[in-house]
C-alpha cells in the first residue's frame, strides 16, 4: 500500500468516526434537546438524502473535470461548516439549513473517496483495497457512535454543541491529511461532455444501468431496512427491547469487521455476479431467520437470539459486498469517468435509503407476515438480477484475477486459474 492510499484510508476512517459521533443521536438532539419537535427532526433526515440527491448528479462531472482530491477538499470544508453550524443552530430554519450542507459535504465524499481509490489502485488491489475502506468506515462509525454516545447528556446543550464541534474539527483534520496526498498521474477529461450528455453516455452503457438497479435493491432490502423497517418489525412483532436492537446492530458491525479480510480471501478469486447473488440467498435466510424471530411460536429469548443473528447475516452479506460491487463499477467506467460512475452509483444509494424507510417503516410496525415475505422475495430477486447481470460483464469484469493470473501445470503449459 502507497503512502497515498494510506492517506485515503485514514481520511476514511476519520470521516466515518465523525459521522459515528452525531448521526445516532441527531433526532434526539433536534426532537428533544433543542425542543424542535418530532416533525422538524424528521424533517432534518428528509434534508440530509434531498441534499445528496441534488448535489451527486454534479458530483460525478466535478470529479471528473477536476480530480476527486479537489472536489473532496471543498467537500470537508462544507461538512464542517455544516457539522458546527448544526450543533450552534437553536431554531428550525439554522437547523435545517444547516443540516443540508452538511449532508451536501458527506454525500461527496464517497463518490470522491472512491475515485481516489481507483486511482491510486490497480485491478489486483482494487478489491482489497475496497474491503479495507468498508472496513476502516464500519470501525469508525462503530467506535464514534461508542464515545459519543458516552459524551452526550439530553439536559445540557452544550454536550451535543461539543459532539457537533469535535465532527466538525475531524473533517478539518481530513483536509490537512488530504492536501499531504500525492495522487498518481490519472486521466481526466478537461473538455468534458455536457451533464445532459454525460448522463446519456452511463445510461447507454447496459451492464452499468443494470448494476445500478441490482445496487438500489441491494441497498433497499439491507440498508433502508436496518433502522426502519426491520427495527420496527422487532420491537412490534418479536418483542425485542431497545437494548437487544442494539445487541443486534452491534453484532452486524462485529461480523463485518471480524470476517472482512476472510471473506476477502474467499469472494476475490470467484465471479463477481456469483458473489452478489449468493448474498441475496444470505439475505433471503436472513429474513426467513426474522420471520421466525417476530412469527413463531417460540421462547422471547429464542426470538431475541434469531433477531440478532438475523442482523449478524446481513452483515455476512455486506462483507462479501465490499470488495465486489465498488470495483465493478470503477471496472465498468471509461478511462476518466470513474468519477461520474461513482456518483451515478452514490445516487442510487440515496434513493433506495431515501425510499427503504418511507417503504418498509409501515410495513414492518403492522403488517409483520407480508413485510418478511415481500423482502424474502426481494433478497431471491437480489439472485436473479446479478445472474443476469452476469451475462452482461465481459470476462476480464466478472472475473478480474482471470487476466492477471495464470499458474503452470506440472507438464509446463501455463492455464487460466478457473474457479
Amino acid at each position: 500500500m502507497g503512502a497515498a492510499m494510506r492517506r485515503i484510508h485514514v481520511g476514511n476512517a476519520l470521516s466515518a468516526f465523525g459521522l459515528g459521533f452525531t448521526v445516532p443521536y441527531l433526532y434526539v438532539y433536534v426532537a428533544q434537546v433543542r425542543g424542535l419537535g418530532a416533525m422538524t427532526a424528521g424533517l432534518v433526515l428528509a434534508v440530509f438524502a434531498v441534499a445528496a440527491l441534488i448535489v451527486l448528479p454534479f458530483a460525478g462531472r466535478a470529479i471528473v473535470r477536476r480530480g476527486p482530491l479537489p472536489v473532496l477538499l471543498a467537500a470537508l470544508v462544507a461538512a464542517a461548516v455544516g457539522a458546527l453550524s448544526l450543533g450552534l443552530a437553536s431554531g428550525a430554519v439554522g437547523v435545517l439549513l444547516s443540516a443540508a450542507v452538511l449532508g451536501a459535504g458527506q454525500a461527496v465524499m464517497q463518490p470522491a473517496l472512491a475515485t481516489m481509490i481507483v486511482d491510486c489502485s490497480s485491478a489486483e488491489t482494487r478489491s482489497r483495497a475496497f474491503a479495507l475502506q468498508f472496513f476502516l468506515q464500519n470501525l469508525g462509525l462503530g467506535v464514534g457512535g461508542l464515545i459519543g454516545g458516552h459524551l452526550v447528556d439530553t439536559t445540557r446543550v452544550s454536550s451535543f454543541t461539543l459532539l457537533f464541534a469535535i465532527e466538525a474539527a475531524m473533517f478539518l483534520l481530513l483536509v490537512v491529511v488530504m492536501t499531504t496526498v500525492r495522487m498518481p498521474r490519472a486521466p481526466r477529461i478537461g473538455d468534458a461532455p455536457s451533464a445532459r450528455g454525460s448522463w446519456r453516455q452511463l445510461l447507454g452503457n447496459r451492464a452499468m444501468v443494470q448494476l445500478c438497479v441490482l445496487g438500489f435493491v441491494l441497498f433497499f432490502a439491507c440498508y433502508g431496512q436496518f433502522e426502519s423497517g426491520l427495527s420496527a418489525y422487532g420491537v412490534e412483532a418479536a418483542g425485542i427491547s431497545t437494548s437487544a436492537l442494539g445487541t443486534a446492530l452491534a453484532a452486524n458491525t462485529l461480523v463485518i469487521v471480524v470476517a472482512q479480510f476472510a471473506v476477502l480471501r474467499f469472494v476475490e478469486r470467484r465471479r463477481r455476479s456469483r458473489v452478489v447473488a449468493a448474498v441475496g440467498l444470505i439475505w433471503a435466510v436472513a429474513w426467513a431467520v426474522a420471520g421466525y424471530a417476530g412469527l413463531g411460536e417460540t421462547s422471547q429469548a429464542m426470538a431475541t437470539a434469531a433477531f440478532v443473528s438475523t442482523y449478524a447475516l446481513f452483515g455476512l452479506g455486506e462483507a462479501m459486498l465490499s470488495p465486489t460491487v465498488a470495483p465493478l463499477v470503477a471496472d465498468l467506467a471509461p478511462t476518466g469517468l470513474a468519477g461520474q460512475y461513482n456518483s451515478a452509483f452514490a445516487l442510487v444509494k440515496q434513493l433506495a435509503l431515501a425510499v427503504g424507510p418511507a417503504v418498509g417503516g409501515p410495513l414492518g410496525a403492522s403488517l409483520h407476515a407480508p413485510y418478511i415475505v415481500a423482502f424474502l422475495v426481494i433478497s431471491l430477486g437480489i439472485t436473479v438480477l446479478a445472474v443476469r447481470l452476469g451475462r452482461e460483464l465481459t470476462d476480464v469484469q466478472d472475473r478480474p484475477w482471470s487476466a492477471r493470473s495464470r499458474v503452470v501445470a506440472r507438464g509446463g503449459e501455463p492455464v487460466s486459474a478457473d474457479v
